[in-house]
């Protein structure tokens, strides 16, 4: 995740203006007044109509993008394979006013992927709200330019239900990336539960500030961030999974406020219960959930393990933030120790109370988790953590 949003390079613009271009010719349907109805075959296109893709298995050709009012419809049991697209970026993006209704079962679920099976094989879904930022001047999406944010946390984009994300994640340059989910200032009255995000070479799921609430997520193996926030993000996120075993694997969770101000407001705050952190133990990589540039949190009910450092916080703003009690963490379990990152004028390290107060409020520090386990991320200690081996809401949906 990069903080400066806001200048879009040469390189960029460039593979933007084709990107446009392939959808424009190959969007047939997408300028008429009535909606249209797919049955498989090659989808690309802007379209200003209401789109419904009917179960079946469907090729992105191009990027696919939905402008308001139109709304994207996908029933369950779809697959939607990105072609292989060369230096170009292939993704779907919903604008502002427009929706995603894709509702997918347990027993069958929206797999959304590529031809080419490596990671950071085609751009994954965008969404965009009118929910809140906290960032400065005009607000665009990395990818595809499309306007975010407004003042309606209660903004309504649809509906994403067991739906499979996988090989996402591919940079344009250094300020434009493409994540496996990217939520755009999305409100609260969109409803995201049961996604699993695999294999990607971005973050999994981003929030550009907003509202926007999440369930049952997973993500497994994206080579940044699993999850990643920034610019006053406020919602909730429960029963959440974070699952590394691949070296390059960054931090768990990334989580910041306004790189550009600590002190932008609305500060970020979200809270994240019922959780399990599992990273890849690699040294390059040691932070495992990344608390600065002025975030706030409440972390409730969670298991982090596999990082040498499981818990950062930087950030004199986010230290103080600790220090008030305005953001807590409690009955979470850890391998490791807490590191308090922020040092005074001295150079000392500041924020004893980090450790001291973790352990008061009943947390447990450097944790054996040898035994939690049964697969890679099933297992709870109490009530702490994502996934029960005795009710696995990861069975069967999953890749």
């Amino acid at each position: 995740m990069k903080t400066n949003r806001f200048f879009i390079s040469a390189l960029a613009a460039a593979s933007l203006a084709v990107c446009f271009s392939s959808c424009e010719k190959n969007d047939t349907d997408g300028d008429t007044d009535q909606p249209v109805t797919l049955d498989g075959g090659e989808i690309s296109g802007r379209y200003t109509n209401d789109l419904t893709l009917r179960k079946g298995e469907y090729t992105l050709t191009g990027s696919l993008q939905m402008v308001a009012p139109a709304t994207l419809t996908i029933e369950a049991g779809t697959t939607i394979t990105s072609a292989a697209s060369g230096n170009n970026i292939i993704y779907i993006l919903i604008e502002q006013g427009a929706k995603i209704m894709a509702e997918g079962t347990a027993e069958e679920p929206i797999t959304m992927t590529a031809e080419e099976k490596k990671a950071g094989a085609w751009g994954g879904l965008h969404i965009c709200g009118y929910a809140h930022t906290n960032a400065s001047g005009s607000t665009t999406s990395e990818i595809g330019g499309a306007a975010y944010g407004g003042s309606n946390d209660t903004d309504d984009s649809g509906v994403l239900k067991y739906i499979r994300i996988q090989y996402s994640g591919l940079a344009l340059d250094s300020e434009h990336e493409a994540n496996g989910l990217s939520l755009y200032g999305v409100g609260s009255g969109t409803e995201i539960s049961y996604i699993q995000i695999t294999d990607g070479s971005d973050d999994g799921i981003e929030f550009f500030g907003g509202a926007a609430n999440i369930d049952h997520c997973i993500v497994e193996n994206c080579t940044d961030d699993s999850f990643d926030w920034t610019e006053g993000w406020n919602g909730t996120a429960e029963y959440i999974v974070a699952y590394q075993s691949v070296t390059e694997c960054d931090c768990l969770m990334e989580c910041d406020n306004n790189g550009d101000n600590n002190d932008a407001e609305p500060v970020a705050h979200p809270t994240i219960r019922y959780a399990t952190f599992v990273g890849n133990n690699s040294d390059d990589n040691a932070r495992g959930l990344r608390f600065r540039e002025g975030t706030q949190v409440t972390l409730e009910y969670a298991l982090v393990t596999g990082k040498s450092k499981p818990i950062t916080l930087e950030t004199t703003q986010t230290d103080a933030s600790f220090a008030d009690k305005v953001s807590t963490i409690s009955d979470t379990y850890i391998s490791g120790e807490l590191v308090n990152e922020v040092e005074d004028e001295s150079g000392a390290n500041v924020g004893t109370y980090f450790n001291e107060d973790f352990v008061a409020a009943g947390n447990t520090a450097d944790y054996d988790f040898s035994s939690v386990f049964t697969g890679n991320y099933i297992g709870k200690v109490g009530e702490s953590g994502a996934v029960s081996a005795d009710d696995d809401w990861t069975a069967d949906w999953t890749l």
